[in-house]
């Protein structure tokens, strides 16, 4: 039987929950609470099998009319079902509907075919690392 997964918008998963599936899908703790920054986004969403959390992306913005993709990540179990292409494609309608004119991400190179996919289209970009 296939999987049922159900997409939840803003469903304010726990520490406990966003670090269960940070181990799993970037092999690393959440390290920090991430309730403060689920208070200040535009919306996020979760992939759910159950009450299983199993996919995440989270839309920052700037308080105006630009939105910003962070923390896509999918269960390294359920990867290549579509379930990070769909979370996006639900983040960038919940980011239009909230107000967003443009969505942003940054990504490192072997995610491009990804984000593109998604309907990105390539842009100059930089980034500092601060600590």
């Amino acid at each position: 039987m296939p999987d049922v997964i159900a997409y939840r918008i803003d469903p304010h998963p726990s520490d406990q929950e966003l670090d269960s599936l940070w181990r799993r899908a970037w092999t690393a703790p959440l390290g920090r609470s991430y309730q403060p920054i689920l208070a200040r986004s535009l919306g996020h969403i979760g992939a759910y099998e159950g009450k299983q959390l199993l996919g995440f992306v989270n839309i920052a913005w700037d308080g105006g009319v630009h939105a910003f993709i962070l923390d896509t990540c999918t269960d390294p179990d359920f990867q290549r079902r579509g379930i990070a292409t769909e979370l996006v494609r639900q983040a960038a309608l919940l980011a239009r509907e909230r107000g967003a004119e443009w969505l942003h991400v940054d990504c490192e190179p072997h995610l491009d075919a990804f984000y593109r996919g998604c309907g990105f289209r390539p842009s100059a970009a930089g980034i500092m690392k601060l600590s």
